[in-house]
């Protein structure tokens, strides 16, 4: 196994697959940005009518700014269409996903009088509990969709997916996710967007569920059958999947590591598995880097300012290469498992710290 040498700035995961007439977006997303305030290190649960402590807090842009901001950090271009407030929450959120993310905006609008939606998160026990304030807006998908090689849509059963289907029809590859069914009917058959889909991704408990399965591996046997590539998530415990386009299965285990925050490591991991599977890497490798991408993401509070970008995938893999090196046997063995990122990452890392949540939105100059 050999040391990265190039020493790279910036990567572009795709610059091998681009050609003449290709969309000039990599990626199209839709959906509602919060404002997300985020307390950790509490010692449990709050308990009615008393008061809690939280020994940190972050505040950063949240809901689909988490897969936005994700996305852009691994060097996809990304554009998201969205409604954003003129409130300073909007302010906040806009300007950072824009100018610090560098995600085009020009999709998305802002809505005099209507404020910012506002998620407060707490996390404990490697658990969260969400407590959320917002009024609807108006659908922001514009009437003609920018022309992108990917889309991402959390499917919901009974809702319209008029937007994935034109996606779709332009070309775009549909990753689709799903959140947990309060009717508790479990219909894939409501899940209108599956058929547009390019690959699907829900969790274990999701997909059991919907397939009415006993396991993960045989869920995702069954989700299979549906869509091109199926794919479950088992938490810390890695991932499973069956790529029908290429005939590849994988079944890759997560990372240990200590998880601060799990808020948004769901949408890291599926921006990581974009990465790769826009870049047509094997399956196993895009399991492995979406766990990877997943595991340094918890290591941080808040969600969209918790991805990591390449810089820090290179920090960890210069530095597992090196335990491995050392001898560390548990080390080696990650380090063959992560072995195709010699050669992606710099050798040498930014000494710029990657922006996090604080317990701001901002300090003013003095």
């Amino acid at each position: 196994m050999s040391t990265p040498s190039a020493v790279r700035t910036a990567i572009d995961p795709l610059a091998g697959t681009r050609a003449p007439g290709d969309p000039e977006h990599d990626v199209l997303l839709t959906g509602t940005v919060f404002m997300d305030i985020v307390f950790t290190g509490l010692e449990g649960a709050p308990v009615r009518g008393s008061e809690n402590w939280a020994r940190g807090m972050g505040s950063s842009p949240g809901g689909i700014a988490n897969m936005a901001t994700a996305l852009a950090r691994l060097g996809l271009r990304t554009t998201l269409s969205a409604s954003f407030g003129t409130d300073l929450y909007g302010d906040y959120c806009w300007e950072s996903l824009s100018e610090s993310e560098g995600v085009d905006l020009s999709p998305s609008r802002r809505l005099a009088g209507w404020h910012s939606p506002v998620t407060v998160s707490m996390a404990y026990e490697g658990e969260r509990t969400m407590v959320t304030h917002e009024h609807p807006a108006p659908p922001p998908v514009c009437a003609t969709l920018p022309r992108a090689r990917s889309v991402v849509a959390s499917l919901e059963a009974g809702r319209d997916e008029e937007w994935v289907r034109q996606a779709h029809e332009q070309g775009s590859r549909v990753f689709s996710d799903v959140g947990w069914d309060e009717t508790g009917r479990w219909d894939l058959g409501a899940l209108t967007g599956l058929r547009y889909s390019h690959a699907f991704l829900p969790n274990a408990a999701e997909a059991m569920q919907y397939t009415r399965t006993e396991s993960p591996e045989q869920a995702v046997r069954a989700l299979a059958e549906l869509v091109p590539i199926a794919v479950v998530t088992k938490g810390p415990d890695g991932a499973v999947a069956v790529d029908g386009v290429t005939g590849e299965t994988a079944d890759v285990p997560g990372l240990l590591v200590d998880a601060l925050d799990p808020t948004g490591a769901g949408d890291v991991f599926v921006a990581g598995f974009m990465t790769g599977t826009l870049a047509g890497w094997p399956l196993a490798d895009r399991l492995a880097f979406a766990n990877l991408t997943a595991a340094l993401s918890v290591q941080h509070f808040g969600g969209s300012l918790s991805a990591p970008d390449w810089t820090e995938v290179a920090a960890w893999w210069i530095e597992a290469a090196a335990r491995a090196k050392a001898g560390d046997a548990d080390a080696a063995e990650v380090a063959r498992r992560y072995d195709f990122l010699d050669g992606l990452v710099p050798a040498l890392v930014r000494q710029r710290p990657r922006r996090r949540a604080i317990p701001t939105i901002g300090f003013r100059d003095e």
